[in-house]
């Protein structure tokens, strides 16, 4: 049983305080996972826009925002200037790598992404993904070879650039599996590797859960084997900080469950890329989270 580790880094807070944090947690445990980065300004105060997508206040009201990200973050980009995460914490990431994990892009500019993608034009698409790879290779001296889509948000042209730009694999989507995707008829050749486990925000709030037994909760969605491998996605401003003690429950559930906990990579290097199936991209819902982002589609004949 396998379990791969997803941390997406989205603020400026979130990495230079959640990164060491969750290094720190990481290690106690013995353990590697992936980490994505946002490499250029913070402007999480500009996600202001999104009241009016569908669900957007029930998530609020159920997770409080501001305790878990700060009055100060919320203002970057409104009336705070958003401050340059890449170059502010290029020594926060690169302790990441040196610490042994895999260190990929998460995006450029995270609400401008998340928010602005979906209807994005073409050049548009390419230039907010050049940006973040040539900050990568400026911070880590190599070309990033794993992209995570902030908020699990792409467009057809985004799909086709994970093949174009060589990554070796990305994490854009929800699903239950790998898979090669399909997009407009095509196949694009860069494998996707889903997350396949709610967030922990996605459950606070829901029912009876709360912070101090989410953990627990989500424990018992993993506790039988599942059919492909589990990819958990947690966030730097949540899981390092506020919901820390919650990820360290679940790493030491997990370890007792008997999966074999790493990164993405991992899952990747045990692919048979030439049985790999392919599957259509759609946009979909989530329970617990606002808006629509890309989902694994169903099976395409091949």
């Amino acid at each position: 049983m396998k379990l791969a580790l997803k941390v997406d880094a989205d603020t400026f807070r979130g990495t230079r305080e959640g990164v060491p944090a969750l290094l720190k947690c990481l290690d106690r445990h013995k353990l590697q996972a992936t980490f994505l980065f946002s490499l250029g300004p913070d402007h999480t105060g500009r996600a202001i826009k999104r009241v009016f997508r569908p669900g957007f206040f029930s998530k609020v009201s159920r997770t409080s925002v501001v305790s878990l990200y700060g009055y100060k973050t919320l203002m970057y980009g409104t009336l705070l200037p958003g401050p340059d995460i890449g170059k502010r914490c290029a020594n926060e990431m690169r302790s990441v790598k040196a610490a042994g994990h895999e260190v990929g892009i998460h995006t450029w500019d995270h609400v401008r992404w998340q928010d602005g993608v979906e209807g994005a034009r073409d050049n548009w698409t390419e230039r907010e993904l050049d940006k973040a790879v040539e900050r990568f290779a400026d911070i880590f001296g190599e070309r990033a070879k794993t992209h995570g889509a902030a908020g699990w948000q792409m467009n057809n042209h985004a799909m086709r650039l994970t093949a174009t730009l060589r990554f070796d694999y990305c994490s854009d989507s929800r699903g239950h599996s790998p898979f090669l995707p399909m997009v407009e008829h095509s196949v694009v050749r860069c494998p996707q590797i889903p997350t396949t486990l709610p967030t922990l925000d996605e459950l606070i709030g829901v029912g009876d859960v709360k912070e101090d037994n989410v953990a627990n909760f989500l424990l018992m969605r993993t506790a039988f084997e599942p059919a492909a491998p589990h990819v958990y996605t947690l966030h730097t401003e949540l899981e390092g900080m506020r919901l820390l003690s919650a990820f360290d429950t679940l790493l030491a559930g997990w370890k007792t469950q008997g999966y074999r906990i790493g990164s993405l990579r991992d899952i990747y290097q045990d692919l048979d890329l030439t049985r790999l199936p392919v599957h259509a991209m759609e946009r979909g819902t989530i329970p617990g989270r606002s808006g629509t982002l890309m989902i694994q589609g169903p099976r395409a004949a091949q």
